[in-house]
């Protein structure tokens, strides 16, 4: 039995402006997959489309036709609480800037997604416990963001993301507020959720170097899909020279 993609997006479209007014098509019909315990990069200029292409599948946005899949479930159809419980559950997000809360501690930040949903105090702390293990942040729960550095802010926002246990994990940039010391330790941590937790990633880009952690990666260029380029057995530094290379013909 072959097992159903994490993610699957079928010629979505999305246009915007009102019918009779100027009206701009970010998206194209685009169609692609995430498989099971994939990573997978996207990247594409300021423009592409790749921040519009983010947003639908994160179900923060409607695409104007077609349809997004989420763990076997169309996600385009949801609404309200049905939506909001969807996207809790199965979806993480780690973004450039943490979106931590300043007053609440690293473990209350973690803790969230579960105390939003109305998860027993015990199974919050057991859940934080694990994910805060698995990242290596034991020793900052009780700490304030204010007294945590750019690289500690963005774990703890990689274990809030992930402590529901999502269907697939969405990087927006997250690398971009951060020094390349603190970059290339995140980088190492979505590996190792990656290969050895079985987290599915789709991490949104332009960097190439974050982009070379990822197995697949996906051009995307005037609202389509141009490109693909497969990591497969190159070397991180062969595929990161073949990044470099598809980006300077992929933007002329």
């Amino acid at each position: 039995m072959t097992q159903q993609p994490v993610v699957s997006v079928h010629d979505v479209t999305k246009i915007y402006g009102k019918a009779g007014e100027k009206q701009y098509q970010a998206l194209k019909g685009v169609t692609f997959d995430v498989q099971p315990g994939e990573f997978v990069g996207i990247m594409g200029a300021s423009g592409s489309g790749k921040t519009t292409l983010l947003n639908i599948l994160s179900t923060l946005d409607r695409p104007t036709a077609g349809s997004v899949a989420i763990n076997g479930k169309d996600v385009t159809g949801l609404k309200g609480n049905q939506l909001s419980d969807f996207r809790a559950q199965q979806v993480g997000f780690i973004f450039q800037d943490f979106n931590l809360l300043e007053n609440l501690t690293a473990r209350e930040n973690i803790a969230l997604p579960k105390a939003l949903q109305n998860v027993s105090h015990k199974q919050q702390q057991a859940a934080v416990d694990k994910i805060a293990t698995t990242l290596g942040i034991e020793g900052v729960l009780d700490h304030y963001p204010t007294e945590l550095s750019g690289g500690q802010k963005q774990r703890v926002a990689a274990a809030r993301a992930l402590v529901q246990q999502p269907a697939i994990l969405f990087g927006d940039e997250p690398t971009g507020a951060l020094d390349s010391q603190s970059a290339r330790e995140l980088l190492n941590t979505m590996k190792h959720l990656n290969e050895q937790e079985h987290v599915s990633i789709l991490l949104v880009t332009h960097d190439p170097f974050s982009a070379s952690y990822a197995q697949r990666i996906l051009f995307i260029k005037d609202g389509q899909i141009g490109q693909e380029l497969v990591h497969g057995d190159k070397t991180q530094e062969q595929f990161y020279q073949e990044i470099l290379s598809t980006l300077g013909t992929f933007q002329q």
